[in-house]
């Protein structure tokens, strides 16, 4: 863990902590206040709790539950000032859908998501989408002018799918390196695609196992000044000693070595980064100052997504 100091720290995507998925429906007041607890001790302030792709109405449920626990539950409404949805609107493909189910993947539709707004209390705040679906740049564009920001991941998109995504208010792209196949063409590959333009804005897990330290640097300064971000993209076993858990429906395991291993070892799930420890990998990987690997973990990411955090709400 990084020095002691109070929770200041905002993460953006968080599938689960301390032990608790945040993707499971059985999920009682006690296991939310044991998450609230073990972010708080890794001097995070906020999150983003992310839901993954599942079937509109699970989805459905899931955001209303949450939103039940958050009204009864102060100190867990100023931890989540919002939601991320990541799916089901990614791309099926072996590879590029990642830990995520392929079944439920489809096309974007504006009244899933008015149904899943509306569930969430009107608190979704960031989207992961590939934009190569059709009517992507449409949903988009009804999504940036609602103040909902829009991210590219899990996708294989053309330039001119993602020139169609960024003209349409697309900012961002979700966990760049990863979320693709092992293998891929050495020069014309949506990580280059993505990495090279500068409107958006490369969200980077810095693990040291999602993206080697190497890959890590270069991919920081391929991009712009203020044009990466970082996230933990962690599940359940962060904070949480090694052992076995769960995404949703699916079982990993966390061995003394801090890998998410899919079962039957298939790729990652998540990672198991707390994001304190993330700003030591940071500072540690990039040589970085103290201040600047704090303000990145920080400032940055509150101003990039609106999050007042003395307000506890979204300014879209």
């Amino acid at each position: 863990m990084t020095e002691k100091g109070p929770p200041s720290l905002f993460d953006f995507q968080v599938n689960g902590f301390g032990g608790v998925d945040f993707q499971r429906d059985d999920l009682t007041a006690a296991d939310w206040q044991r998450a609230v607890a073990a972010l708080e001790r890794h001097r995070t302030r906020a999150i983003f709790v992310t839901l993954v792709t599942a079937e509109i109405d699970l989805l459905c449920r899931r955001f209303e539950r949450i939103e039940r626990f958050r009204t009864a539950n102060p100190a867990l409404a100023r931890m989540v000032p919002g939601y991320h949805l990541e799916g089901p609107w990614l791309l099926p493909e072996p590879g590029f859908h990642g830990a995520h189910p392929r079944g439920p993947m489809h096309a974007p539709q504006l009244a899933e998501f008015e149904r899943l707004q509306s569930a969430a209390g009107g608190r979704i705040a960031l989207v992961t989408l590939a934009p190569e679906w059709p009517g992507s740049a449409e949903f988009i564009a009804e999504l940036a002018r609602r103040g909902v920001h829009v991210s590219l991941g899990h996708t294989n998109a053309s330039e001119g799918q993602i020139d169609a995504a960024i003209a349409a208010g697309a900012r961002f792209a979700t966990h760049v390196g990863n979320g693709t196949p092992g293998v891929l063409p050495r020069h014309d590959n949506v990580i280059q695609r993505l990495l090279a333009r500068d409107e958006l804005t490369a969200c980077l897990i810095p693990d040291g196992i999602h993206l080697p330290p190497f890959a890590l640097k270069n991919f920081f300064r391929a991009k712009p000044p203020g044009r990466v971000l970082f996230t933990t993209d962690c599940m359940a076993g962060a904070g949480a000693p090694p052992g076995r858990f769960t995404i949703g429906e699916m079982t990993v395991e966390i061995g003394a070595d801090r890998i998410v291993r899919q079962p039957g070892g298939g790729g990652f799930a998540g990672s198991a980064l707390a994001p304190d420890e993330g700003v030591s990998r940071v500072q540690q990987y990039l040589g970085l100052s103290a201040e600047a690997a704090v303000q990145l973990w920080s400032s940055a990411p509150l101003a990039a997504f609106g999050v007042k955090l003395e307000e506890g709400k979204i300014d879209a």
